[in-house]
C-alpha cells in the first residue's frame, strides 16, 4: 500500500531539517495546522498526514476493528515514519494525538523521540480524584446525540469547541471539517476518543514532553493538562493565552513560539 497516498502526506521545510510530525485530533484534518505549519518549516521538516477516516486519507483503507482503538491511529502515525524513513522525530499531537503520540513513542522509541502535546487529555470522564470535565452520562449524551445527527452535533458543537465567539470563522472552519468527515467513521472515532483512558500510558513516557494546554478550554481543563505535568517525570507545562480547545488555529503566534523554545533546549 502506497502510504503517502493512504494518509494524504505532505512534507515542507528543508529536507535535513529536524522532523516535526503534526498529528490532527478527532473531526479533523492536516489542515488544523495551516497557520503553523508554514512558520514551522522554516527550519524544520514539517511532515502532515491525515488519519484514515479524515480529510483527504484513502477512504478504502478504512478498518473499524483497527480504527476502534488508539493504537490504529498510532499504526497510521508510524508507518509514515517507516515510509519516510523519519528518525529522531518530534511528535506534535493535537488533542486525542497527544495520547497517540505516547502509545507511538512507547512503540518506536527509535523514531520517536520527542513529544509536543496540544491540549491533551488522558481521560475525558471525570474519575475519582481525577477531573477529565465530563461525567460519564455528558460522554453518553454526546455521542448518543453525535450517532443519531452528525451534522446537526457538528453545526452545535464545533463553536463550543473552538470558542472564541469574537471570530466566529474559526467555529465555522471547525464545522466545516466536522462536517467533511464520513459520519460512519467519525462515529467510531469519537467512541475511540470519548471512552479512551490513557493515564496508564502516561507511564511509559521517557522523552522530553512539552504539555500545551489554554487558559480556557471545555474539552480538556486545565487540571488535564496539570494531571499530564504531574504524571509525567521532567515535562514541561505552558498554559498559552488562548481561549479553547485549538490553539493552533486561535493562538497561532504562542503555540509556535512555545514549541520552538522547547525545541531548543529540549536533549
Amino acid at each position: 500500500m502506497d502510504i503517502r497516498y493512504r494518509n494524504n502526506v505532505t512534507v515542507t521545510g528543508p529536507a535535513d531539517g529536524p522532523v516535526l510530525l503534526l498529528a490532527h485530533g478527532f473531526g479533523c484534518d492536516q489542515n488544523m495546522w495551516r497557520l503553523i505549519a508554514p512558520t514551522l518549516a522554516e527550519g524544520y521538516r514539517v511532515v502532515l498526514f491525515d488519519y484514515v477516516g479524515s480529510g483527504e486519507a484513502d477512504p478504502s483503507a478504512w478498518d473499524e476493528r483497527r480504527y476502534s482503538s488508539l493504537e490504529g491511529y498510532a499504526l497510521d502515525a508510524l508507518e509514515v515514519c517507516e515510509e519516510l524513513d523519519l528518525r529522531d522525530v518530534t511528535f506534535v499531537g493535537h488533542s486525542v494525538s497527544a495520547m497517540v503520540g505516547v502509545l507511538a513513542a512507547a512503540k518506536a522509541p527509535q523514531r520517536i523521540s520527542r513529544l509536543v502535546m496540544v491540549a491533551p487529555s488522558p481521560r475525558y470522564i471525570d474519575d475519582d480524584g481525577y477531573r477529565g470535565g465530563f461525567s460519564a452520562e455528558d460522554i453518553q449524551e454526546l455521542l448518543e446525540s453525535l450517532e443519531s445527527n452528525y451534522l446537526g452535533w457538528s453545526a452545535t458543537m464545533a463553536p463550543v469547541i473552538m470558542a472564541n465567539a469574537d471570530r466566529p470563522e474559526l467555529g465555522r472552519e471547525l464545522t466545516t471539517s466536522f462536517c467533511s468527515t464520513d459520519p460512519d467513521m467519525a462515529r467510531v472515532f469519537a467512541r475511540t476518543t470519548f471512552l479512551s483512558d490513557s493515564r496508564d500510558d502516561l507511564k511509559t513516557v521517557t522523552v522530553p514532553t512539552l504539555i500545551l494546554d489554554c487558559n480556557q478550554d471545555v474539552i480538556a481543563p486545565r487540571e488535564v493538562g496539570a494531571y499530564v505535568h504531574s504524571a509525567i517525570p521532567g515535562s514541561r507545562l505552558v498554559t498559552l493565552k488562548a481561549t479553547g480547545h485549538c490553539p493552533q488555529l486561535s493562538a497561532p503566534g504562542a503555540t509556535v513560539e512555545a514549541v520552538t523554545e522547547f525545541l531548543a533546549t529540549a536533549s
